[in-house]
């Protein structure tokens, strides 16, 4: 039926979920299909799975509903031209020089909401860096578990700095009210081991100072600068740092037992399993003193586990302009302090932008600082679809405007060169950075 209606061109299957419809032999047949799935999307849950929306979108009595779900399915997703990642060549980012700093003293609180006096505005028109500005700002500290500290200062090759003067398409956004979720509601816990065991759900996970985290490699994580260092210091269990991974309780039974039925997803005990973080990079871009308007475009850092996970990872990409996005929406997942202990989901529509920030509209309370901000969209290189870490999510970023308190929702846009510099981080060499 896909075939008869849609030829070649691409198409997406939306799962209901049930159990009958996952059976080996049908998700063989799909895929042999060369047939996109959505998901992972719980049939029973209405907030993530929209095939219940476009049943009441569909007319009273439509001659085949199912025809009607795949048209609707095609018009929202199946345009030809699919959302494809950008191929570039990424410039080199290299240590040139490590010497010892003093150890740090680890007085200040986790703040997990961060505040400037620089506004969107304010950023677009701040002055273009020039070579030696982003060699500074690139150059890092690395805080190592037993204490020690050190300060690596890069050289940067392969960039044109003439780049930095062509940002993306920027849009006007209006100052949004003093509040943290815009509207109704629009995060979503996500329950079950089905789900939060796989990808790409199972890549998130929670730092034992508040934040979230991304894993980004066999041992690596990315989260934000501000969630272990303050702009002046590092923060309180920086350097007794732990990653938390959500994973089943082992003498949890599967099985309810007053009714003797198999439990729901919702009541399912997760409990957390932390690993230590052998050493942290922080981009000397963020230290600056206090959480200033350079600072916030560098409001990023890298942790490596003194263990591998032994989860799938998601990959670095460089963040395309938010017009290339597909749907123009970013998503991301977080452990938000309103709902402990559960993993909350949301997507939304990009806004504003600057060459470093991407300001958008998702629901979001602390604790989510740090998330990774995805994106899927095609691979030309190896044929298929692939989803891409392109940001992290810095929070609810506090300007004061004249007075007047405004806030903004921002991430950290994975620019080129902090590309480089991440991947280098991961991969200790340059030659596996070059393609964004």
């Amino acid at each position: 039926m896909i075939q008869e209606q849609f030829g070649d061109e691409q198409s997406f299957f939306q799962h209901d979920g049930a159990p009958c419809d996952k059976a080996k032999v049908i998700t063989k047949w799909i895929s042999d299909q060369n047939t996109e799935i959505l998901g992972p999307w719980p049939g029973n849950s209405p907030d993530l799975n929209f095939i219940g929306a476009a049943t009441t979108m569909a007319p009273p009595h439509p001659p085949d509903l199912r025809l009607t779900l795949l048209l609707f399915l095609h018009v929202w997703l199946g345009s030809p031209q699919r959302p494809q990642w950008p191929l570039q060549r990424v410039p080199v980012v290299l240590p040139q020089h490590i010497e010892e700093r003093p150890p740090p003293h680890f007085l200040a609180p986790a703040h997990l909401d961060v505040t400037s006096s620089c506004s969107p505005e304010c950023h677009k028109q701040a002055p273009t860096p020039t070579y030696w500005d982003l060699r500074h700002f690139l150059s890092y500290e690395t805080l190592h578990s037993s204490g020690q500290l050190t300060e690596t200062v890069v050289g940067i090759y392969g960039f044109n700095p003439n780049t930095l003067h062509e940002g993306p398409a920027v849009q006007q956004g209006r100052s949004r009210a003093k509040r943290q979720i815009f509207g109704p509601d629009g995060r979503f816990s996500i329950v079950g081991q089905d789900f939060l065991l796989n990808y790409p759900f199972s890549t998130a996970v929670k730092l034992s100072t508040g934040c979230s985290g991304t894993l980004v490699g066999d041992r690596h994580v990315l989260t934000a600068a501000h969630c272990l260092h303050d702009g002046k210091n590092y923060v309180k269990g920086a350097q007794r740092l732990r990653v938390g991974f959500l994973k089943p309780r082992q003498k949890d039974s599967q099985v309810n037992n007053s009714t003797g039925k198999l439990k729901s997803p919702a009541q399912e005990k997760m409990k957390f399993q932390w690993i230590r973080v052998k050493r942290t990079h922080v981009p000397k871009g963020w230290i600056k003193g206090n959480a200033n308007d350079i600072g916030m475009d560098y409001d990023y850092a890298l942790l490596e586990l003194k263990k591998a996970h032994k989860r799938q990872h998601m990959k670095l990409g460089v963040s395309p302009a938010a017009k290339q996005l597909p749907g123009k929406r970013v998503q991301f997942s977080g452990f938000d302090n309103d709902r402990p202990g559960q993993l909350v989901y949301r997507f939304c529509k990009a806004g504003d932008e600057t060459y470093d920030l991407l300001y958008q509209q998702c629901d979001a309370q602390p604790g989510a600082s740090g998330s990774g901000v995805y994106a899927r969209m095609w691979d030309r290189r190896r044929r298929r679809w692939e989803r891409k870490v392109i940001g992290v999510f810095s929070g609810h970023q506090w300007v004061d405007l004249n007075g007047s308190p405004q806030e903004f929702n921002v991430a950290v846009r994975i620019t080129p060169l902090k590309y480089a510099q991440i991947c280098y981080w991961i991969k200790g060499n340059y030659v596996n950075c070059r393609e964004g």
